[in-house]
């Protein structure tokens, strides 16, 4: 399907049309050219059905590095695309180090996909060109699943959402505590095909238009006279309990149903019935428990411009120093790769997680993992790594962007509607695309960048060689051999993590 944010596939074709139907005359061709493999273009978002799309066309192209398979089916049936890069020439996928990528496991965290689309496509396209692409691809393996919740995804796309709802996967929760499922979500009450803020008129009310800018509310000092409440979200109340929103579909965090340091409800909020209870985790886990080559893990989420890694939890105790060194070592690389982005700990510059991903895949499995939470709206300005995220999405500056940059795409102005509950409302304010996701004009340079950083990653797992063999002979038959081995890169084959 195609959305205000979207493009359908085929444009080549379609210009080609185009071009044919303008009535140039022009001798044809003795031979027709060769057909270039299609690219893909990183100035839009995919959904779920294109993606998946995308992928088979990658792999048609580019059979001899592609492989395309589904590890397992989502709660509503879709599958689950893992997308093998490797070069079977040199050698079995188990005898190479493999790098393990994932996105959007939060259903509205939907560029991480286009990085995991990028990557391979930078992969295939550049073996011929670039030295240090065609090392990665001849001695590496990449295991990359753009889609990790491609059912949030399919929602925030087609559904009444906005850029913080359709994290969740779509098995029912009762949320509310009322027996039902899912049956008070969000709603879309003017039709317009966007959720957006709800207000309502109030002379004594919270917020007032701001001087800086009328279009913005601001909250009203002590004595102040008040113009508006808010009432939450676009939607009504759908169950008659005399709230609205308190049960949209799904209800649970995908990334907190992994097996490390797993809490369950009310410790941890959306952990899932017990680790791995859900389709999704479970196959793979189990992927990545058949493949013990695996030696580094990128999981992509957003937003707030960070290079993420565990622990968790201050509790779990610092990780080991060796660890710690070529953790440092690799953040530190990547704040240089991605200049504004802040290397961080999960706990104590983001928030405590139980049952994360990356957590089980270092904690547990011993592998180097990373979290990058991807787009600081800072980046608008190019301010560097000012604050978690770069400045406020509600401020005139934010405003002022969409203004001069998106042409005022990003933001709708403050409209009556009609509401059955509280007669004539307010609705306006910012887009779902606005905050979490990049501005289009953006989204290539975050998917080049964030795509550089994981295979830097890549490059530094371990990479043993034979340095020297030494035959010495004792007595007799008997004799003594001395192999010395040697890492050249800094990842060592066995983290001190593992070793534990």
């Amino acid at each position: 399907m195609s959305s205000p944010y979207t493009s359908t596939l085929g444009f080549a074709a379609a210009a080609l049309a185009l071009l044919e139907s303008g009535g140039v005359s022009r001798a044809p061709a003795e031979e027709p050219p060769a057909a270039s493999p299609p690219r893909l273009r990183f100035d839009r978002f995919y959904t779920y059905d294109e993606a998946t799309r995308a992928l088979q066309a990658l792999e048609k192209a580019h059979p001899r590095f592609l492989s395309l398979r589904s590890i397992g089916k989502s709660v509503e049936g879709r599958d689950l695309w893992l997308m093998t890069v490797a070069n079977p020439a040199t050698g079995p996928e188990e005898r190479k180090a493999a790098m393990y990528i994932d996105a959007n496991i939060h259903g509205n965290e939907v560029q991480g996909t286009e990085v995991c689309l990028y990557t391979i496509q930078h992969l295939v396209e550049g073996y011929e060109r670039l030295p240090r692409v065609r090392e990665l691809v001849d001695e590496r393996v990449f295991y990359i699943l753009p889609m990790v919740n491609p059912d949030g995804r399919a929602h925030w796309f087609e559904g009444p959402n906005t850029r913080h709802s359709s994290r969740s996967g779509k098995k029912p929760v009762d949320d509310d505590g009322d027996g039902l499922f899912d049956e008070d979500g969000l709603d879309d009450i003017d039709g317009d095909g966007e959720v957006l803020d709800m207000w309502i008129r109030d002379p004594h009310g919270t917020h007032k238009r701001s001087p800086d800018d009328p279009r913005l509310l601001v909250r009203v000092k002590p004595g102040e006279a008040g113009e508006l409440v808010y009432l939450g979200p676009e939607g009504i109340d759908n169950d008659g309990d005399g709230r609205i929103n308190e049960d949209g579909p799904g209800g649970y965090d995908m990334n907190r149903n992994w097996p490390a340091d797993w809490q369950p409800q009310p410790h941890q909020h959306g952990a899932g019935d017990y680790p791995l209870s859900l389709p999704e985790t479970r196959a793979i886990a189990e992927l990545i428990l058949a493949h013990p080559n695996i030696a580094g893990v990128q999981a992509y989420h957003n937003a707030g411009g960070l290079i993420l890694r565990g622990p968790g939890d201050d509790a779990l105790g610092e990780y080991p120093d060796p660890d710690v060194r070529v953790y440092d070592a690799l953040g530190q690389t990547g704040e240089f790769v991605l200049p504004f982005y802040r290397y961080s700990v999960l706990w104590r510059d983001l928030y405590r997680v139980h049952g994360g991903f990356i957590n089980w895949t270092y904690d547990e499995l011993g592998i180097f993992s990373f979290t990058n939470e991807l787009w600081n709206t800072g980046q608008y300005g190019a301010r560097g790594r000012e604050g978690l995220g770069g400045f406020d999405a509600e401020s005139p500056e934010r405003l002022r962007w969409d203004d001069l940059l998106e042409l005022e795409h990003q933001f709708v102005e403050l409209k009556p509607a009609r509401h059955p509950l509280y007669g004539e409302v307010l609705l306006g304010g910012f887009r779902k695309t606005a905050g979490r996701t990049p501005p289009l004009f953006l989204l290539e340079e975050l998917c080049h960048r964030n795509a550089m950083f994981t295979l830097y990653h890549a490059y530094e797992m371990p990479r043993v060689a034979f340095r020297s063999v030494e035959v010495e002979r004792l007595a007799g038959e008997v004799s003594a051999v001395t192999v010395t081995l040697e890492n050249s890169r800094s990842i060592p084959s066995r983290s001190a993590m593992a070793a534990r």
